[in-house]
């Protein structure tokens, strides 16, 4: 096991992204101090989130032999979005030609754990409780309240939507059919995402709901949640059931003003900096995009160290820079995409009603537009 003067480059942060970035950097033949305090060494919890991964993450995931079972990556065969007045949008995985689902929805837990489980036999990282005494690069993957980002001046510009998003499971009268819904219903959104395998009868449920009626939302017991949750998905799935606790935190648009940089030991932290996932970036979660964009921060990273002249060191900070200018690149889009639609759907009056269910409809029959769009969400090229 290396000293801890003999690390090539410290991840801060012990979840998805953190140790996927470390495995990947061991891969590399690295010495990797995980850093990541006693509390967040989870991965055996009832967290109910899920994510909704594409064929690129899957395809990082699968390198390092850490994807689910089938029953914990349930594949996505069609997706339904439903307007708030007729407006209708729908993706199906046999019209992209590619073979594969529109994405997997996985149990974070599921595969915090084998994350885990990988990083224990890797002798290349050593997890660690405190940062160790140097390293050429520290990655900061703390999250979007990291820690780390905060000692280091870094801006992160916020915008708030005033939207809280609850999570939690329901057990479903009939099976989900491996299809995810979405509801995009004013100043609310609300999607049920398919769990527990092709026949499954579980899904996610993601409700973003304005603060001010957060509180009350979440508050509720579990038969008003569920009758409020059956009536906005007009009962596709049947009689609903709570299946698992709630969770619940803030919506917010936000980007780090730097992903890299340099510092010295006044400033607490000698060497090489950079940022990736949420403390770099967060998107609104209605396109289910944020895992994505952290585990290609990842990838990116890697991709970039491994690329570098032989005489460069893995803190340089030419190297760095094209790290953050390609995602940054990669960012603009989906930042772009996900802050319009809610926008969009934030504004109550019939004028814009009318323009968002006729977008949705025009959208529908757009063909290469909308087989274009499944498949950038999909993370296959062409």
């Amino acid at each position: 096991m290396p000293t801890p003067s003999t690390f090539d480059i410290c991840v801060r942060g012990g979840g998805i992204v953190g140790r996927t970035l470390a495995l990947l950097l061991a891969r590399e033949r690295l010495h990797v101090a995980l850093v990541q305090p006693g509390t967040l060494r989870q991965g055996e919890s009832s967290d109910v989130r899920a994510y909704a991964l594409n064929a690129a993450s899957r395809q990082l995931l699968e390198s390092l032999r850490c994807w689910p079972d089938p029953a914990e990556a349930t594949a996505v065969q069609a997706m339904q979005v439903f307007g708030d007045d007729g407006g209708e949008v729908n993706f199906d995985a046999a019209r992209q030609g590619r073979g594969m689902p529109l994405a997997w929805i996985v149990d974070v837990a599921a595969l915090e754990k084998r994350l885990a489980e990988a990083v224990r036999y890797q002798p290349q990282i050593e997890v660690l409780e405190r940062p160790p005494a140097s390293a050429a690069l520290t990655v900061v993957c703390e999250g979007r309240a990291s820690s780390t980002r905060a000692e280091l001046g870094v801006a992160y510009d916020t915008h708030a939507y005033g939207q809280t998003a609850i999570a939690t499971r329901l057990q479903c009268e009939r099976p989900h059919g491996e299809v995810a819904r979405q509801w995009l219903l004013q100043d609310e959104v609300m999607a049920l995402l398919p769990m527990g395998g092709a026949d499954g009868h579980q899904v996610a449920v993601v409700w973003s709901v304005p603060q001010e009626r957060a509180t009350a939302t979440q508050g509720l017991d579990d038969a008003a949640f569920t009758q409020a949750l059956e009536q906005i998905s007009q009962g596709a799935l049947g009689t609903l059931q709570v299946a698992g606790e709630r969770a619940a935190w803030p919506l917010q648009l936000a980007q780090a003003r730097h992903f890299v940089g340099a510092q010295g030991p006044a400033d607490g932290l000698a060497g090489a900096w950079a940022l990736a996932g949420d403390a770099a970036h967060t998107v609104h979660p209605l396109a289910g995009q944020g895992l994505n964009l952290g585990l290609g921060d990842v990838a990116e990273l890697v991709d970039q160290l491994r690329a570098r002249d032989g005489w460069r060191n893995v803190g340089d900070l030419r190297v760095l820079r094209r790290y953050e200018r390609a995602r940054k690149t990669a960012l603009a889009g989906m930042r772009l995409a996900t802050d319009g639609l809610q926008q969009l759907f934030a504004h109550n009056a019939p004028a814009w009603q009318g323009l968002r269910n006729w977008g949705m409809n025009g959208f529908e029959r757009s063909g290469p537009l909308k087989r274009w769009v499944a498949r950038q969400a999909m993370g296959v090229n062409g």
